[in-house]
């Protein structure tokens, strides 16, 4: 099969040669292969200047990531057998790393098929498609995953505001077999139920797993504060390795139903509550109240969705830490954690320490944590790398 070419400008390769699978819009030798001779998902061979193949992209012809790389051998394309080649490099990782299949089964770039993410969840699989790439061959994707893990039923979990960016239409559907709208899972010794047709992003998620294992040691008889608490990841399980008190909060009162149902899965319900509303709004109103805890688990949204939200977004994580503080005893944990790509790690650090001197507290960093091993980090796409946790121990001056 003869595919169309998609030509880079002269000294324009070095980061696809470095291992990048990127190809931006200005790298593009467009006067040779116009952009707009390319259909969305389009598969092409990426060449040098000089007509040398590096391998096969997809296209996103009207984005700034106007392709992206799937294989550097043009001999094998986007395909089903492809896929199952793939999912099963994926899934010796998981199996290795993981005695039970829940967890991330495949991350997008780090698992070589950019767009792509798929969520285990037991017998059942939960699908987001973010590129027009892998939208072409979701019926591929589909029998690829069947074939592999002979899963139960497969949802297609595709209202991610990436794809808006794509022109890619929204949807939540059944792929294969039926798909309950909550499925079980079972995390650190912990069992919940996750809402994957109506809850946020696949319904859970696993790129905390390890920062959330690393709370035992911290809450055992402790009273705890879970802000942006969502279904009860941490608090549930803050709960479950033997805190006194667990407060949840979050603006969602469906979320804090399953916070509750979560709970009573554990045994642990007599030691939770629950607060709806805005967290910010939440704070003022503990701390007017006199308030106090011993943890504070701070795990927000992305307040820096693009690069222009940055000063905002910086601005609002100072607040946010800054007001956890205020609720912690003289003596107090406060774990902060950012799923924003855009803020860099040394920036919270930054922002901790600033706010810890506001409030003439002293602060220090016993944890570091990172995303769960399902989540691999491409060394050549940062982007790829985007939880922190930090675990603070918080003093009187």
């Amino acid at each position: 099969m003869t595919l169309p070419s998609l030509r880079l400008k002269s000294n324009s390769d070095r980061r696809i040669k470095a291992g990048h699978l990127w190809v931006f819009s200005n790298e593009v030798d467009t006067a040779q292969t116009p952009l707009t001779a390319f259909e969305p998902g389009q598969e092409v061979q990426l060449e040098s200047a000089t007509g040398k193949p590096f391998g096969l992209v997809t296209m996103s012809p009207t984005n700034l990531i106007c392709a992206r790389m799937h294989s550097r051998d043009t001999g094998t394309p986007l395909n089903k057998s492809l896929l199952v080649h793939r999912v099963q490099v994926a899934l010796s990782l998981r199996e290795k790393l993981f005695d039970k299949p829940f967890y991330r089964l495949v991350y997008g770039d780090a698992d070589l098929l950019p767009g792509l993410v798929v969520d285990r969840f037991g017998d059942y699989l939960v699908v987001q498609i973010a590129t027009p790439g892998m939208e072409r061959v979701r019926g591929e994707i589909v029998e690829a995953l069947v074939q592999v893990l002979k899963p139960l039923g497969v949802l297609f979990k595709n209202d991610s505001g990436a794809r808006k960016a794509e022109d890619l239409a929204s949807y939540v559907e059944a792929a294969h077999g039926e798909v309950p709208e909550r499925v079980a899972l079972g995390e650190n010794g912990v069992q919940f139920e996750a809402p994957v047709w109506s809850g946020q992003k696949t319904g859970w998620f696993y790129d905390h797993r390890m920062n959330r294992a690393r709370l035992a040691p911290y809450v055992k008889g402790k009273r705890v504060l879970d802000l942006y608490s969502y279904i009860g990841g941490w608090g549930v399980q803050a709960a479950a390795f033997g805190a006194s008190d667990v407060m949840c909060v979050d603006s969602s009162a469906p979320a804090l139903d399953l916070v509750e149902h979560n709970a009573s899965l554990n045994g642990v319900a007599d030691r939770m509550s629950v607060v709806e509303g805005d967290v910010m709004d939440a704070l003022r109103e503990l701390k007017s109240a006199g308030e106090k805890f011993d943890v504070v688990i701070a795990d927000p949204p992305a307040f820096i969705k693009k690069r222009k939200d940055q000063r905002n977004g910086e601005a609002a994580y100072r607040r946010l830490n800054e007001q956890a503080i205020r609720l912690l005893n003289k003596d107090g944990i406060l774990v902060s954690a950012s799923c924003s790509m855009h803020l860099a790690e040394d920036t919270l650090r930054d922002i901790l320490l600033a706010s810890s001197r506001h409030l003439d507290r002293h602060l220090v960093i016993t944890e570091r944590g990172f995303q769960g091993p399902d989540h691999p980090l491409h060394p050549a796409i940062p982007e790829t790398g985007y939880i922190k946790s930090l675990f603070c121990r918080v003093l009187p001056v």
